[in-house]
């Protein structure tokens, strides 16, 4: 699906890296890949071509002519693309990779729902997409476009005819002149008909009634539940709202609603709901004005008490609904709506809770997911009193670790975690958490917000796995010293881990149960030097075995070294529990250092001969693996090759093949038992060049396993999980 026009680009993959592959790339491109360049290079582009484009399964693809950047902005060092791709739907600054005349990235796959951005150029010169006719009002450089799919079907405009419509009214407060937004449903008529129930949804004194329309969907949500027969008939009038005490408003407006429509004027056909401050008011307006509002709802509301601590003349009279609804902690309303349950409860007044929403904060994802739970309660017995399909219990008010108390960062048991800052940040300006926490691995900027001389970030839930971050400071890049991880190749990430069955493989083993990894010294003759290798032993590892162990060897990418399948690709958890869990043939596994002109010359004359010196491996072709990632893969490949069947194993982790010229590949059939390929998704910038590597393979003749691509970029979620894959494959033919 093209964002704006049929025609656009399927995501092609290149996108802003991590520092520590970014470095490979620029290394792969410059000494490996030259021939292949073009397929990164964007052709011209006409001034129209949309600078953003969803594909069917919601992969999006970016392409910003430099150009058009500089003539708005002028010249720029970095470009991003900043929106709702967060955790939760948080706001986040996802950078893009300068490729030719072009900024170019690809992200998801997005979950279904509507995305709300802008460009921004170095920090703070912000810009319009001219290619996206779509406008938010009260935020002139945002654009929006909708990810389709069954759980956004209610997003989308209705069909032809079957919506109703959208009018302005002007009153009058005092002397000021102000205006509200007001749906009407269909075949609602101009004059005559029955009165209607009436629905104020305020939006809150920091945000515009336009919003409601743009960033909330409320047009096509009404629309939508109208046409299926799931809400009464009512008019819905859209307000900003004015603050906390301003009751003379929406005294004023609701007169005004009274005269321009033909509408109910009694409190059972009268209903009220906002987001933020307007839920607080809302929530005022019910429980203080008896006689006003019959239906009541909070959408992350921050009211937390009841003014003089009951709500007017009895509990609740005459109320038929107060429902209150709140994301998960990153939402500020999670912990006022704690403190107001037990006020209500309290002062005996009846509500219901709509339970705490795992996956939004306080964003307008969450708020179209309350106004679709809300409006077919109005007006009519509601079907059930309990809480959304998915949504959870009050567990009591969130508080992390008050600041210095603690390393950073903190992760709760349900994945939210906090960042902290030490106060040797309290000059900056803008301070972002660099993660690896978008959809598939891709690496997103969350910024965090001052507390005090520290920034603080809360964000999530994010899903059990690993993952590095680095603070990135008024655009320089620093280590938070807080964390005692460390990256030997890239000394500004720091790592954590999210517990849980999906990260179990790469948790650490119970001490004393896993295997051993060791230092191996060795001389390097293309080098020049002396260099280092890690090699990981398995448990009860027999060096005088009468029979030798297979052995993997297994590299490192370009810009990454001997210490990264350690540190960053968690090698030795996953062979620790893979080989504890039976799936794992008693192996040896070696991790050399690859960055040299010749590798094939390092492996063979230095780096084999030293570990078979020291360990109890196997020189027979079919007990000895080779494997790498992204240019650890290429020089695999290149391995391969050069030398067929010196090692029956090989996999190539987002690499590619390259050229078919002068290939042998009756030998390589002949010597190699396992040929087995990944590569990433269309986030992974190796992608294009690995598919157009399986058409020479297949022309050729050889054999290989290919089982599809991995979910994720060209990143280590990706080569985590292929390694997982690939270890149990071994020795097994």
């Amino acid at each position: 699906m093209t964002l704006f026009r049929h025609g656009g680009v399927r995501p092609g993959g290149t996108r802003r890296l991590p520092a520590v592959i970014a470095a490979g790339v620029v290394a792969i491109a410059a000494v490996l890949v030259a021939p292949l360049v073009p397929l990164f290079a964007p052709g011209p582009a006409a001034a129209d071509t949309p600078w953003l484009n969803v594909s069917d399964d919601g992969y999006l693809s970016i392409s910003i002519p430099a150009a058009s950047v500089e003539a708005k902005v002028g010249p720029v060092s970095e470009v991003a693309v900043e929106g709702n791709f967060g955790p939760s739907s948080a706001w986040a600054e996802f950078g893009l990779t300068r490729r030719g005349d072009a900024w170019w990235g690809a992200l998801g796959p997005l979950k279904p729902g509507l995305y709300y951005y802008q460009v921004t150029g170095d920090i703070t010169k912000g810009l319009k997409d001219p290619t996206n006719a779509t406008t938010v009002a009260s935020k002139p450089l945002w654009s929006t476009f909708l990810v389709p799919g069954d759980s956004a079907r209610l997003l989308a405009d209705a069909p032809e005819g079957q919506g109703g419509k959208v009018g302005t009214l002007t009153y009058r407060v005092g002397k000021e002149e102000r205006s509200a937004l007001v749906w009407t449903p269909p075949g609602y008529p101009a004059k005559g008909g029955k009165p209607l129930p009436v629905l104020y949804l305020l939006s809150g004194p920091d945000r515009s009634a336009t919003d409601w329309l743009d960033l909330g969907r409320a047009r096509q949500i009404l629309d939508n539940l109208s046409a299926g027969g799931s809400i009464e008939p009512m008019v819905v009038v859209i307000t900003d709202g004015r603050g906390p005490d301003d009751d003379k408003d929406l005294k004023d407006l609701r007169k005004a609603v009274g005269d321009a429509y033909r509408v109910h004027d009694d409190r059972e056909h009268q209903a009220i709901a906002g987001v933020s401050e307007g839920g607080s008011q809302a929530l005022r307006a019910a429980l203080t004005g008896p006689g006003q509002f019959a239906y009541a709802g909070s959408f992350s509301g921050l009211l937390t008490e009841i003014a003089g601590g009951r709500p007017g003349p009895g509990p609740n009279p005459g109320a038929k609904l107060l429902r209150l609804y709140t994301g998960n902690v990153t939402d500020p309303a999670y912990n006022a709506t704690v403190r107001l349950t037990k006020a209500l409860d309290r002062a005996r007044v009846r509500y219901e809770f709509d339970g705490v929403n795992p996956d939004a904060g306080a964003n307008w994802t969450a708020w179209q997911e309350n106004l679709i739970d809300f409006l077919p309660r109005l007006f009519r017995k509601a079907p059930d009193h309990g809480p959304s399909a998915g949504h959870g219990r009050l567990k009591g008010e969130f508080h992390p670790p008050a600041p210095g108390t603690t390393p950073t960062p903190y992760v709760t048991k349900d994945g939210f975690v906090t960042f902290e800052t030490t106060t040797d940040l309290k000059d900056a300006k803008h301070v972002t958490v660099w993660a690896n926490d978008a959809p598939g691995g891709s690496w997103l900027r969350v910024p965090m917000s001052r507390e005090g001389d520290r920034w603080r970030a809360t964000i999530g839930p994010l899903d059990p796995w690993f993952y590095y971050y680095q603070w990135i400071v008024d655009g320089v890049s620093v280590k938070d010293t807080s964390n005692p991880a460390k990256v030997t190749s890239e000394p500004n990430w720091s790592t954590f881990l999210i517990p849980g069955e999906r990260s179990r493989l790469l948790s650490d083993v119970p001490a004393g149960r896993g295997g051993k990894i060791e230092s191996l010294t060795y001389p390097s003759t293309v080098a020049n030097q002396d260099r280092t290798a890690l090699v990981w032993t398995p448990p009860g590892y027999d060096a005088g075995r009468a029979e030798p162990y297979p052995v993997l060897y297994l590299q490192h990418g370009s810009g990454q070294s001997y210490t990264d399948w350690v540190e960053m690709g968690r090698a030795k958890q996953i062979l620790d529990h893979e080989f504890l869990d039976g799936k794992l043939v008693p192996m040896v596994v070696v991790m050399g250092n690859g960055n040299v002109p010749d590798f094939g010359k390092e492996l063979l004359d230095n780096i084999v001969p030293a570990a078979r010196a020291r360990y109890n491996i196997s020189s027979d072709p079919s007990q000895q693996a080779l494997a790498g990632l992204s240019m650890g893969g290429v020089q695999t490949l290149g391995v391969l090759k050069a030398y067929p069947g010196r090692f029956a194993y090989i996999a190539a982790f987002s690499a590619w093949f390259g050229s078919g010229d002068g290939v042998d590949a009756e030998a390589i059939n002949k010597g190699t038992r396992m040929l087995r390929l990944y590569v990433g998704d269309v986030t992974d910038f190796v992608q294009p060049f690995f598919m157009a590597s399986l058409p020479t393979l297949d022309g050729l003749g050889i054999r290989y396993e290919f089982d599809g691509v991995t979910p994720g970029p060209h990143g280590w979620d990706v080569w985590q999980k292929n390694l997982i894959d690939l270890a149990p494959r071994l020795f097994r033919r």
